[in-house]
């Protein structure tokens, strides 16, 4: 065992909540005892004791609020102002800051800006950034496996909303590297307060602005706190579920997630998911000028003031790359449908005293670029007429076939491919 290796290992040993893994030289959270119980211990509990209630009540009480407050109380235009901004901080609370800044570090961020996006983050109520970016993080890393914790394979509703509904063995997570946020005071203070603050800027805040703005405490709660609460989280689990469903394949077909418009207008730009998934560590989701990554508009906004910067763009030489190989991947695909005539290794090899004889016998044979080619049954298909098939039976048509009497088109070289039925062993003198 190295030095390194042993200090690696002491240094791991300082921390309660990680362990150093030295065949794979890298640190990993240590593995916790279940919550629940094991996967085969849960699926044999009553339906009802499968639900992890908590996450079920975070999830569908704001629907409720939502259906039931639209019938008893009017929007007012302030509210709904107030509701789209708290719409927006929550969201990019999300994709800028859970997502990007942390889960991927994309980019860095100024302290203003990073107490916006802990703070509004809590406010969606999809956990603290420690446990979202721990989440995001094995997702990423264990990807269309047992261990990728909103695996679409399981199910397009397990990813988008069944994994958070029901219990989870936590000792079935796929492992990663989280040392960078235990060590960072603010996702650390967010985290161990989580609560507080999620109730403070989520509820607190937009239900104190509207009651004593416009005397709307109501209107408040309904639209600006259910109501926004319901359609963000409506938003990250599309990202789960219907980026991993629809769209296109642009950049890479080894991991189900796919670029699509539809799904980054209501993602915040997180619908070029298949970009993501193959340069995750690219503040832009959507890298052309048209694409909808207001994501990716806010960060570089922000960098234009100072308050973001380091922002990351995988090289383009890089990207093209992945784009050809995919296009190549396809046409080999496509190539594999189609008839491409005889393969010249598959051939038998004949000489020209046998090219001689078999013409003799009858048979018309003519040789093109080193190969006999047998046309009797396409004499009377053959454009020139048959009779300059018949002067050069037994010969080399290979000068006059490339141009000296007609150069032949793709069309026609790909034809004669059917033609083939042997490589001639020498040349003609």
């Amino acid at each position: 065992m190295t030095q390194a290796t042993n200090l690696e290992k002491s240094r791991a040993s300082t921390r309660a909540d990680v362990e150093y893994d030295a065949q794979k030289g890298t640190y990993f959270e240590k593995t916790k005892s279940s919550k629940y119980m094991t996967d085969k211990e849960l699926s044999e509990l009553p339906f009802l004791q499968r639900i992890n209630w908590l996450s079920t009540t975070i999830i569908f009480i704001p629907l409720i609020g939502l259906l039931l407050g639209v019938w008893f109380v009017p929007l007012r235009r302030q509210t709904l102002i107030l509701a789209t901004i708290q719409y927006i901080l929550t969201g990019t609370g999300i994709t800028a800051g859970y997502h990007r800044l942390w889960s991927h570090k994309a980019y860095h961020a100024s302290f203003p800006v990073e107490f916006v996006l802990l703070a509004w983050g809590a406010a969606a109520f999809e956990g603290s950034a420690r446990w979202w970016c721990r989440n995001h993080r094995a997702h990423h890393r264990y990807v269309d496996t047992e261990k990728d914790p909103y695996s679409v394979h399981k199910g397009f509703w397990y990813a988008h909303i069944g994994w958070m509904i029901l219990k989870q063995d936590s000792r079935r997570a796929g492992r990663v590297d989280i040392s960078d946020l235990n060590a960072h005071k603010g996702i650390m203070f967010q985290h161990r307060n989580y609560l507080p603050i999620a109730l403070f800027f989520g509820f607190i805040f937009p239900l104190a602005v509207a009651t004593y703005g416009w005397g709307d405490f109501w209107g408040a709660l309904v639209y600006a706190c259910f109501g926004r609460m319901f359609f963000v989280h409506q938003a990250t689990f599309c990202v789960n579920s219907l980026a991993h469903t629809f769209g296109a394949q642009t950049y890479s077909t080894e991991h189900t997630s796919y670029d699509h418009i539809i799904t980054a207008l209501v993602t915040f730009g997180e619908g070029y998911h298949n970009y993501h998934h193959e340069f995750p560590h690219d503040y832009r989701n959507g890298i052309r000028w048209y694409h909808y990554d207001p994501t990716k508009w806010i960060v570089r906004s922000l960098s234009y003031f100072g308050l973001c910067s380091r922002l990351i763009r995988f090289p383009n030489n890089e990207i093209r790359k992945a784009e050809v190989q995919v296009k190549q991947q396809e046409l080999d695909e496509l190539k594999k449908t189609i008839d491409w005539g005889h393969e010249v290794d598959t051939l038998s090899t004949m000489d020209w005293v046998t090219v001689s004889k078999r013409v003799a016998e009858g048979e018309k044979l003519i040789v093109i670029d080193g190969l006999v080619h047998k046309v009797d049954d396409f004499m009377s298909m053959h454009p020139g007429g048959s009779r300059i098939l018949e002067f050069w039976a037994g010969r080399d048509a290979t000068q006059a076939f490339n141009g000296e009497v007609y150069k032949h088109s793709k069309g026609a070289r790909n034809l004669l491919a059917h033609l083939r039925v042997a490589k001639l062993t020498e040349k003609l003198e």
